[in-house]
């Protein structure tokens, strides 16, 4: 026997049910197919990428590749010291010997170039760097890297040390130290997660739906990136992004329709099994339509904020939102369709070991109702004593620095970073540096002179023509400061600005600043189209104007104060000890534009799941105390747990690993915790008392070009 549900998902929580079979056979194939694939992941997804495409850095590195034996910024140097005598006798020379032959041997390297005098060779020769020129592209560089630094290592001896360094060896390192974290974090956050999840929802049974659902999502999420990538490079960072994301989505969303189910069957009638059947179908109809179009609804937020971030023209950044993006796609999949047909079998059984004082059919919390009255007796209060704590921890993002991440993100025993300590002990401050022109041979002789005469550049090597008939010839130069120092940037302005026309000035350091220049320009554009976007989502979702502009601009506080909180951490290194890291003093350039697309889409996340039931219960009643009351009453606990969780989650984040992801777990952290309990439980409730019926308004004109959605459910 089946039902007539009112809306589509109600409908297709039906179909669902009523194709049991086909709809666990499609599931069972796509989790266990994709994840055949799953385990690849760390192996096959690449770790640069980190670029502005079609920048002059970009250009310069490329022609560099091309025509210069691989001698780019990409290139691996092995750094070979020698405590006792020169580097080129004795042990130092067999070792030297046993490096070339390595990178020899490695087909994706191109020229293996010898310590030279004057260049590579540190004046006291005890330093030699054995450059392995780039064979490949970025991203297979950064597999090279990892493929031969510990062998290469393994060649050091009593008396000589040898140390893989350059941006390839960078981000190999950066990624292990990254993935290493991020599994500590999982491990960490997992138990937590359950723990919360328990007392949420009073049983296991009941609490462990969200994780094995979440857990679906990610195997078939990691096995698409996978296939993803035989097509399109993708980042790394995609999957550990998409690892924390789908975990706090899915929970949030598995929460939102286990909850309202087990409120729907709390009322039963049935006498047979044919009635008992119909009604848990009538439940399911009812959860669907109204829990699963705030879900749907919520999942497009997400979707459509972090889509804002293919906007910047960064690989990573577009492969990191894209894995992102996906998972998000697998989570919604799997709460709209698997958790309903889950649901619908274990019925009762999802409260089995419930805890003494859980209730299971309890939908509506006294206790957030309670709340919901203090606050409409109070509003203005309770609704200045939040602003006032947002602005004051916003504050300090007045003062906000950013700058692309410095040697300091890897740890102290990394390959990369005691390479690179050697290097600047043997040839100076910026030699991790170096600077590379690109340019015609004809103005070569130029080239090296403006650079001679430039007061930011120690040292200028002598011009390398191009081995093929290009009529290109590479100069290149040492900076006189460190390459993570703001007086580089200045360096690099003045020298595209006297260089030749046809000089193209790259590096790493180059490659860094043009990448954070493009992000700078992109941030405001990606906020705007993100706050439009959510915006207009809003509005097409509640047909109200006035609360879905004050919800979208609402998530702006938590926001600004979540980098407020930031700046003081990693910036002026407050908590630094504890955290366990060495503040580079600026926060990563990428974290301003990356960090809002995920915290708003968060944000927006709690605030359709709040004004969702809110305009349930004003559709109902037409009152607006019953709508901010009552959305508090049955939409509260369910946030205050899903934020608990997501809180949980992030600051796990923030305790192990490099700098990235604990700027990662710090803010969004801090931004979901003041989104969900001050902005989602006391602003916006706020917000909707004081403006009354005026909140749900929508002129005549504007409701006629809308689609009709409503979440009443009779």
């Amino acid at each position: 026997m089946s039902t007539t549900p009112t809306g589509p998902l109600g409908r297709l929580g039906v179909w669902v049910t009523d194709h049991a079979k086909l709809v666990t056979i499609v599931w069972l194939l796509a989790i266990v197919g994709l994840g055949a694939f799953a385990p690849q992941v760390e192996q096959k997804l690449s770790g640069a990428g980190w670029q502005a495409n079609g920048s002059p850095s970009v250009q310069a590195r490329e022609l560099a590749r091309e025509h210069f034996g691989g001698n780019a910024s990409s290139a691996i140097q092995v750094v070979v010291r020698a405590d006792e005598g020169p580097v080129t006798e004795g042990d130092g020379k067999e070792v030297l010997a046993s490096v070339t032959r390595i990178l020899e041997e490695e087909p994706r390297i191109a020229d293996v170039i010898a310590p030279m005098p004057g260049a590579t060779l540190s004046q006291d020769g005890s330093t030699g760097i054995v450059l392995a020129g780039a064979g490949a592209d970025t991203n297979e560089m950064v597999r090279v890297a990892t493929d031969l630094k510990g062998e290469l290592q393994g060649l050091s001896t009593d008396t000589v040390e040898v140390n893989p360094t350059g941006s390839s060896l960078l981000w190999s390192d950066f990624n292990e130290a990254n993935l290493d974290a991020m599994l500590k974090s999982e491990l960490m956050s997992w138990p937590v997660t359950l723990a919360i999840l328990v007392l949420a929802f009073g049983a296991l049974v009941a609490a462990g739906l969200p994780l094995l659902l979440t857990l679906a999502g990610l195997v078939a999420s990691a096995g698409s990136l996978v296939l993803i990538n035989e097509l399109v490079p993708v980042s790394i960072w995609a999957m550990n992004f998409a690892m924390m994301f789908a975990l706090a989505l899915g929970i949030d969303y598995a929460l939102f329709l286990v909850v309202r189910y087990r409120a729907a069957r709390a009322a039963r009638h049935a006498s047979s099994a044919v009635e008992e059947r119909a009604e848990r179908q009538r439940a399911i109809a009812q959860t669907m339509d109204t829990a699963g179009k705030a879900v749907l609804l919520s999942g497009l937020t997400v979707l459509i904020s972090l889509s804002a971030v293919m906007i910047v023209p960064s690989p990573s950044f577009r492969s990191m939102a894209g894995g992102i993006m996906l998972s998000v796609v697998f989570v919604l999949a799997a709460t709209l369709t698997l958790l309903p047909l889950v649901l619908f079998r274990l019925d009762d059984r999802i409260n089995k070991l419930a805890l003494p004082w859980a209730r299971s059919g309890e939908h509506r919390s006294a206790r957030f109702a309670a709340w919901g009255e203090r606050l409409w007796k109070r509003p203005l209060v309770w609704g200045l004593a939040s602003v006032v704590i947002l602005l004051a921890l916003a504050a300090p993002v007045l003062g906000l620095k950013t700058a692309m991440p410095s040697i300091k993100v890897l740890p102290e025993d990394a390959s990369a970073r005691i390479g690179y300590d050697q290097v600047q002990l043997a040839f100076g401050e910026g030699a991790p540096g170096t600077l590379q022109v690109v340019v015609d041979a004809d103005e070569a002789d130029t080239t090296r002179q403006t650079l001679g005469a430039d007061s930011g550049i120690a040292a200028v090597m002598a011009p390398m023509p191009a081995a093929d008939d290009s009529g290109l010839v590479l100069v290149q130069a040492v900076p006189t400061v460190d390459p993570s120092d703001p007086e580089l940037a200045e360096t690099v302005e003045r020298l595209r600005a006297d260089l030749p026309g046809s000089a193209l000035l790259g590096g790493a350091p180059v490659e860094n600043l043009d990448l954070k220049t493009q992000l700078d320009e992109s941030t405001p554009v990606v906020v705007a189209v993100v706050l439009v976007l959510g915006f207009l989502l809003l509005l097409v979702a509640l047909q109200a104007p006035l609360i879905s502009l004050l919800g979208t601009l609402a998530s702006l506080l938590s926001t600004a104060a979540a980098f407020g909180v930031a700046r003081l951490i990693f910036q002026e290194g407050h908590g630094s000890s504890l955290l366990g890291f060495e503040s580079q003093g600026f926060l990563d350039a990428w974290a301003p534009v990356f960090f809002f697309a995920m915290i708003f889409a968060i944000a927006m996340d709690y605030t359709v799941f709040l004004l969702a039931s809110a305009k349930e219960h004003f559709e109902r009643s037409g009152d607006p105390k019953d709508a901010m009351v009552g959305s508090l009453a049955h939409s509260g606990r369910v946030i205050f747990a899903a934020g608990a969780v997501m809180v949980a989650v992030f600051f796990t984040f923030a305790l192990s690993g490099p700098i990235p992801p604990k700027e990662m777990g710090v803010v969004l952290g801090v931004a979901v915790l003041l989104d969900a309990f001050l902005v989602r439980l006391v602003l916006l409730p706020v917000l909707l008392r004081l403006t009354g019926k005026a909140a749900w308004y929508c002129p005549a004109w504007l409701r006629r070009l809308l689609p009709t959605i409503t979440f009443a459910h009779d």
